[in-house]
């Protein structure tokens, strides 16, 4: 069992990110993009939090701070991932603007192609090994095979096979979940999470960057006067990023089998899972919060 899942962890994660594409393309049709655009001042300020406020929030704590360079990594990566398809899901369940959140994942979902790299590579490049490189090429040939193809097909199945579309997605979205949930069983059984080892410091350090990503997709909208819906959608986009590209990315460079940067890729793969875990838990408190609002306004 332990063997299996170090052998195949790559082919785990891409799988994982590929259903979850998938799920999230067959509920997206070109008309959510138009709607945005007729009012382009929150998808600008979505757009523009995600690809300049999340990093800036990442280079702080990565350049005043003194920490691990496993941690740095993790920091670094979180901040360089888009939002994922559960802040559409949350959006919607908080009666938040879903198409604004859809179209502010699906358009930094795309140029996640260029950013995510881009990112990594100023944050944390000087926190490698010396020997080691970061593969732009390879992050960006993964991101368009496994996260922005299955999202076309996905809108393609919404497109084309409207009646199966919904019961598509959600079936997707449940094999994507199934996924992460044998990763972190295959992890823990192979020794990979251990909380012990990454250790109550990195813990505190990674929930105060949770908190400040938090503070930041809750102030900017407010500041700049976005009707409710609107703020609660930027404010689940900046919070719930997209950890199955994170994984996936995690596997790609730091190979369960690879013994040299085997702690880094382990002490990655607890930061992102512990984010993860944060941000599902701030969820739904959003989502709780946000429902007595618009109840109590109706």
């Amino acid at each position: 069992m332990i063997n299996f899942y170090l052998q195949y962890e790559y082919w785990f994660a891409a799988n994982q990110l590929i259903f979850a594409m998938l799920g999230m393309g067959a509920t997206l049709a070109l008309k959510d993009f138009h709607e945005v655009i007729a009012e382009p001042k929150s998808f600008s300020l979505g757009i523009s939090t995600q690809l300049f406020a999340v990093p800036l929030v990442a280079f702080f704590f990565v350049y005043f701070g003194c920490f691990t360079a496993s941690l740095t990594i993790g920091i670094a990566l979180i901040a360089a991932i888009p939002g994922g398809t559960i802040s559409n899901i949350f959006a919607h369940l908080a009666k938040g603007n879903t198409p604004l959140s859809i179209s502010i994942t699906a358009i930094t979902t795309i140029g996640c192609l260029l950013t995510t790299p881009f990112i990594l590579n100023v944050l944390v490049a000087e926190y490698l090994p010396q020997n080691f490189s970061m593969p732009v090429g390879k992050i960006a040939l993964e991101i368009g095979v496994y996260l922005l193809m299955p999202l076309v097909l996905g809108m393609s199945v919404f497109r084309y096979l409207p009646k199966i579309a919904k019961i598509f997605a959600r079936w997707c979205v449940r094999v994507s979940l199934l996924i992460i949930v044998f990763i972190v069983l295959g992890s823990l059984s192979a020794g990979r999470l251990n909380l012990a080892i990454f250790g109550s410091q990195n813990i505190l350090i990674l929930v105060c960057f949770f908190l400040a990503l938090a503070a930041v997709g809750h102030l900017i909208p407010r500041l700049l006067s976005l009707n409710q819906a609107d703020r609660v959608a930027i404010e689940m986009e900046v919070v719930v990023r997209n950890v199955n590209l994170g994984l996936l990315i995690n596997a790609s460079l730091f190979p369960a089998t690879s013994t040299e940067f085997a702690a880094t890729g382990n002490m990655v793969l607890l930061a992102l899972l512990l984010f993860g875990s944060m941000q599902f838990i701030l969820g739904v408190v959003l989502i709780t919060i946000n429902r007595r609002k618009a109840n109590r306004s109706t």
